[in-house]
């Protein structure tokens, strides 16, 4: 090959690049709908549903949002017009600029923070709102970080239940939503599994989310706990003839008791403290 052919060559080679580049650098970032990323292709959610999950979260001006794989923002940016605190944890750099230019955009920047993260790395522990669109497969691999979040914070998710856990309501979207109209709310409930000392004997407790079973033992009697609930950190159950209902703190629980026993309760973790 003759050095002139080598020299034209490669100044096509670099005129072609400098046109890629010049193309590349002319034209902002804009993310495609079913494009790959770390754990789950974008797909964004409506935007009548976007709204309707935060309704039903009831998001106000007191809640951290936090929205795990934001993709383009649009969920925290919602979160943030209403007033509240709010994160978006997204592994895509190029869609956490996209997103935080559209924050600046719409005014809410100092309320919409985003990140470039790996969502199962996030931290979880001061949201009081998670506001997801994710696959089973993700929102299982979650949801230990799930049951670790304050008791009474709400996790809403567009479309997909969370194995084992009963929705405390699912909700419908109107208007233009596509194939996206439907989200779940969850209630994260107080950890309560376990053994109570109560003043009538042990109290223990079984737990699988927010669904309790157990019985009092007081001596050689046994008495099964019927009609257990369990909202946050508001619990309820009747053992005989007495109903107690009360707030789980930690290490205690208390509150008032009706039926063949009247007045205020209270128990206390076996091995816990009471605070």
């Amino acid at each position: 090959m003759s050095r002139l052919l080598r020299f034209s060559l490669a100044l096509l080679a670099a005129a072609a690049c400098g046109a890629a580049l010049g193309e590349a650098g002319g034209k902002p970032f804009q993310p495609t709908v079913g494009q790959p990323g770390k754990d789950v292709i974008w797909v964004p959610t409506p935007p009548t549903l976007v709204e309707k999950m935060l309704d039903m979260a009831r998001v106000t001006s007191q809640d951290y949002v936090v929205d795990l794989g934001a993709g383009d923002g649009r969920m925290v940016i919602a979160a943030a017009k209403r007033g509240a605190r709010s994160l978006g944890v997204e592994f895509n750099a190029d869609m956490v600029e996209l997103a935080r230019r559209a924050a600046a955009a719409q005014g809410v920047a100092e309320r919409a923070v985003f990140v470039h993260g790996d969502m199962f790395e996030a931290d979880l522990s001061d949201a009081t709102v998670l506001a997801l669109f994710l696959l089973p497969h993700n929102l299982r691999r979650l949801t230990p970080k799930f049951l670790d979040m304050k008791p009474g914070s709400r996790i809403v998710s567009n479309a997909f239940p969370i194995d084992g856990w009963e929705a405390e309501e699912l909700g419908v979207a109107e208007g233009d939503c596509g194939n996206w109209c439907s989200a779940l709310l969850y209630i994260v409930p107080a950890k309560v599994a376990g053994a109570w000392r109560l003043p009538q004997g042990t109290l223990r407790i079984e737990q699988s989310f927010q669904r309790l079973s157990g019985e009092l033992v007081a001596g050689r009697t046994r008495t099964p706990l019927a009609n257990p609930t369990l909202r946050g950190e508001r619990i309820g159950f009747t053992i005989g003839l007495t109903q107690f209902v009360g707030r789980v703190r930690g290490d205690a629980m208390s509150g008032e008791a009706t039926g063949a026993y009247h007045g205020q309760w209270k128990a206390i973790r076996i091995g816990g403290h009471d605070h």
